[in-house]
């Protein structure tokens, strides 16, 4: 019989009885043998990982040795695994041994995993150091007691708001302060950033509270969510593009994207703080006959470049003051007196039209702007017997110069391809 220390004689017996096992057919086995089975080799396994775990809490004479770094490197090099891994069982030896005697016993008799009992030490690890000493010793004992019924991921739940359950007036004032830095710490990183890339799109960076990002989404949701359920109609792309994708394989964040678009243009500047000595307003330069024929492009006041065909649309909707030249650069008109719809004109709309005015179209009336038929750039008049209800997409195609569209009988528009 081999001798030598009891972690080797261990090992030999476990290899003995593996290679008794490896020369059995698995398969005859019935169902109830391989449920207990399965069960007893994964309690085993945490057994064999406590042991190894123990050793390498005690082996950094190991690595001296060897000249490695720390046992990690060491273990990940011998035992070719990754350093990734080989780390954070370091780090978990390390707690076991110094800081989680309850733990590291749940682990060495199979009842707590190698997973869950990582998951465990992270979350005592994370307790607050001014937290009283009998509220996580009975943090550890809870939290050992759940392992028996929680998956790591659930113990990884319990664990963030272990406070709140073994001593809910720790955990609330605990809760408190680490909310009183965050807060801090999202005041003092709040930023926002723009980088024109020249080809018509500038990338935004912006980092926000989390209470600002929540609105904002809300916001945006607004746009998104009651027309991702409605589909699209005619080999319609989505709502503020040019494309003939079906919408289902429009990414949410492209939408989302888009629904952000149509936020900045429904801000009302009068709301906004005052700016160069007038609500904050963007002004959209163009002569007159680039204006009324679609074609040509136009300057905002912000120095951008949009088609003719945008600056028409946005004059139906958007809060966006066009100044109109004549050939002489005269200003021939600076907005009219009522160039938007109002709300009680939109309500009329809404009882009128009750969906988008598009043929086949359901997008509520409530999602859906409002279009001149005769446009304001040519003429329109703000009224009733002048405008219709079309959604976001469909309020896009009628300015799009690629697209006709004709006036049905019941007064809806069908769309189609110039050709």
């Amino acid at each position: 019989m081999t001798t030598g220390h009891l972690v080797q004689e261990c090992g030999e017996a476990i290899s003995a009885a593996l290679d008794k096992v490896q020369r059995v057919e698995l398969l005859y086995l019935s169902p109830a043998e391989k449920a207990a089975a399965l069960v007893e080799l994964a309690r085993l396994e945490s057994r064999v990982a406590s042991t190894r775990l123990r050793l390498m809490a005690v082996a950094d004479d190991v690595a001296e040795e060897s000249g490695d770094r720390d046992v990690a490197a060491w273990f990940a090099c011998t035992a070719r695994v990754d350093r990734g891994p080989a780390r954070r069982d370091m780090r978990l030896a390390r707690a076991l041994e110094l800081r989680w005697a309850m733990l590291a016993e749940g682990h060495a008799s199979g009842e707590v995993s190698s997973a869950q009992a990582d998951v465990i030490a992270h979350a005592l690890d994370e307790l607050p150091d001014d937290t009283p000493s009998d509220v996580v010793l009975k943090a550890e004992r809870v939290l050992v007691a759940h392992a028996a019924s929680f998956a790591p991921q659930e113990l990884r739940v319990l664990g963030s708001r272990i406070l709140d359950v073994v001593a809910p007036e720790v955990g609330e004032e605990q809760e408190r302060r680490k909310l009183e830095d965050e807060e801090r710490h999202a005041r003092r990183t709040t930023s926002l950033t723009t980088r024109s890339h020249g080809d018509g799109t500038t990338t935004i960076r912006i980092r926000v509270p989390d209470a600002t990002a929540g609105r904002l989404l809300t916001y945006l949701h607004a746009w998104t969510n009651p027309r991702k359920h409605a589909g699209t109609h005619d080999g319609a792309g989505p709502e503020g593009t040019h494309g003939a994708d079906d919408r289902s394989t429009v990414p949410y964040s492209t939408r989302l994207g888009h629904a952000f678009c149509s936020l900045l243009e429904h801000l009302d500047p009068t709301k906004l703080p005052v700016h160069g000595g007038t609500a904050t307003t963007v002004v959209i330069t163009m002569d007159l006959d680039k204006l009324t024929s679609g074609l040509g492009v136009a300057t905002t006041s912000t120095g951008g470049r949009i088609t003719a065909a945008e600056a028409r649309r946005l004059a139906c909707t958007a809060k966006i003051v066009p100044a109109v030249l004549g050939g002489t650069s005269e200003v021939l008109d600076l907005g009219r007196a009522k160039r938007l719809y109002d709300t009680a004109q939109r309500k009329a709309m809404g009882i009128r039209d009750q969906h988008c005015r598009a043929q086949g179209c359901d997008i509520p009336a409530a999602w859906c702007e409002a279009h001149h038929l005769i446009p304001w750039s040519q003429g329109g008049r703000t009224d009733l017997d002048d405008g219709l209800l079309l959604c976001s997409h469909h309020h896009h195609r009628a300015h799009d110069d690629r697209y006709l569209h004709d006036r049905l009988p019941n007064g809806d528009l069908r769309f189609h391809r110039r050709r």
